[in-house]
Order: C-alpha cells, then sequence, then structure tokens
C-alpha cells in the first residue's frame, strides 16, 4: 500500500480528503501541526528524518480568505511551507500542488482560463502572488511536482459565514434572505470529486507540470442562490448588491479530460448542492446563527 502525506489535513480540503476511500485506497498520513510545521526549517528537516512517501498531497496554506485569523505575511509564510516541503522532495515521491485560479490574476481573469494563460499577468495580492511565484518555480523544477489549480471549491467544513454555497444554504435554514455581491460565474468543484483527481495523479504519471481542477459546468451564483431557496421550501428572497454580471472565475478543463478521459467525472451541480443542503439541516443545531446577519 502507497504511504501517501496530506498536508493541511485539518483544513476543509483535508477533512473532505480524509473522509474520502483515499483513506482506505493508501496509508494516508496527515500530521498535526505539532507534528510538522512546514513554515519552520527545523521541525520540517525533523520530520522528514524519520518519514518517507510516495506521493505528497500539499494542501497546507496560511489563509488569506475575509474570515482569516490572521491575514498577515501571507505571502512570506506560504512561500517558505512550499519550499521547505521541496527541499525534501528526495523524500516525497510526487508532490500534488493543490493551487488555485488565483494564479492567473484576479484583475484579468477571462472566461475558461487555460493553463497556457498563466504568465500573462503577475497577481498584485498576496495570495495569487504566492500561487504564482510557485507556478512559476514548478514549470522549470527537476523535481516531481505538479500544480492542480482549484478555483472555486465548496462542501461540508467550509466556512459557511464567507462561502457562498454554504452561506446560501444556511441562510435559508433561518429564514434569512440569501445575498450575493455580484451576479458571477465560477467553476465550482464539489469537494468530493477532488479525490478521485487526486488518486488519478498519484497512479498515474501526468504529461504537463499544471493542470486545472475545474468541473465542466459553469454555476451563477443567481442560481445557486434559487436552488437554495427551492431546497429550502420557503419564499425568500435573494438580494444582489451590484446590477450586471461581475468578471468569471471560470476555467477549461481540457487538458485534464484529454489526460483522464473516462476516468474524469464531476457531480452535477444540482446534486451537489442538493446533498450539501442536506449535511447543513443534520447538522443545523451547531450552526450559528449569528455568523450570517452580515456579510463580510
Amino acid at each position: 500500500m502507497k504511504k501517501i502525506l496530506l498536508t493541511g489535513g485539518s483544513g476543509f480540503i483535508g477533512r473532505n480528503l480524509r473522509e474520502s476511500f483515499l483513506s482506505q485506497a493508501y496509508e494516508l498520513c496527515a500530521p498535526s501541526h505539532a507534528e510538522l510545521d512546514l513554515s519552520d526549517t527545523d521541525s520540517t528537516d525533523a520530520y522528514f528524518a524519520r518519514h518517507r512517501f510516495d506521493a505528497v498531497i500539499h494542501a497546507a496554506v496560511k489563509p488569506s480568505h475575509r474570515n482569516a485569523p490572521d491575514p498577515t505575511a501571507i505571502f512570506y509564510t506560504n512561500n517558505r511551507i512550499f519550499f521547505n516541503l521541496l527541499r525534501h522532495a528526495d523524500r516525497c515521491g510526487r508532490i500534488l500542488n493543490l493551487g488555485s485560479g488565483a494564479i492567473y490574476d484576479m484583475r484579468h481573469y477571462v472566461p475558461m482560463m487555460r493553463e497556457d494563460y498563466f504568465g500573462c499577468h503577475v497577481p498584485v495580492d498576496e495570495h495569487g502572488y504566492n500561487k504564482y511565484v510557485c507556478g512559476k518555480y514548478i514549470e522549470c523544477c527537476p523535481q516531481d511536482v505538479v500544480d492542480l489549480r482549484i478555483f472555486g471549491i465548496f462542501g461540508k467544513y467550509e466556512d459557511y459565514a464567507i462561502r457562498f454555497i454554504s452561506n446560501a444554504i444556511c441562510k435559508t435554514l433561518f429564514d434569512l434572505p440569501v445575498t450575493l455581491r455580484q451576479e458571477r460565474r465560477f467553476s465550482y468543484l464539489y469537494a468530493p470529486d477532488l479525490a478521485p483527481v487526486l488518486a488519478w495523479f498519484i497512479e498515474n504519471k501526468p504529461r504537463y507540470k499544471a493542470y486545472n481542477i475545474t468541473p465542466d459546468e459553469v454555476s451563477s451564483l443567481f442560481a445557486l442562490a434559487a436552488q437554495a431557496v427551492e431546497l429550502s421550501g420557503k419564499t425568500l428572497p435573494i438580494q444582489v448588491g451590484s446590477a450586471g454580471e461581475g468578471m468569471p472565475y471560470t476555467g477549461c478543463n481540457a487538458r485534464l479530460r484529454e489526460e483522464m478521459g473516462d476516468d474524469l467525472r464531476f457531480t452535477s451541480m444540482e446534486a451537489a448542492v442538493e446533498e450539501l443542503y442536506g449535511w447543513y439541516v443534520s447538522i443545523k443545531d451547531t450552526l450559528d446563527r449569528n455568523c450570517l446577519l452580515y456579510d463580510k
């Protein structure tokens, strides 16, 4: 059985991966922050002196989202995390870096961005610039590293105070209006659909250094809000802050589909949102209504 290191195992994506079939298919190791602090060189060196892996799923980051407890030093910290890991690539097997569509520069998104759009613009935000620097290194590095660029991703355990789909669902549970700043289109990946993609990259040698991990389906925020309201069975308003349609955040998955062929499958957005809605209904007693009363 292959031994796989999962960094960031306590985060939203990490928790979903730990609950997936990957835990049965592989010896999945998800060390705590106390066991492995990738931002600390000594901690990283000590950990890899004791461990060796067949592959690494690299999901660990210092968060920079609107609800982050400490949004400072994002570029510095996340670069240290990435390059401390890369220093031990000889003990990691293939490294699957969970990257981001932010690499293409949020000021210049275009519909259905392809991997070769990377480099046309240099992001100015810390999160995007970190992904850009790591992506540039991955393009030419000798190590076996693949950049898997995720755009929107949603599912259980995400921060429902700020993440749109979960926020919309939870607001309907408490009879609150669903709100969006502006209509936009997203390439939303349902978190459970990530695990089969990662398994393919563990078992097969990819042709490229970078792939957009995006579904075939593009989602409208307003349509997602309307589905949440419909699932609730209530009559609730959907409030849109600004007229018109904002910049899309969508990526083309042609390169990924060419590689994976029929192995690449996605849950339909309709089915995914319905499944997630049912999960939130089952844990409603644990939700904090106060987190939904204002938008960050």
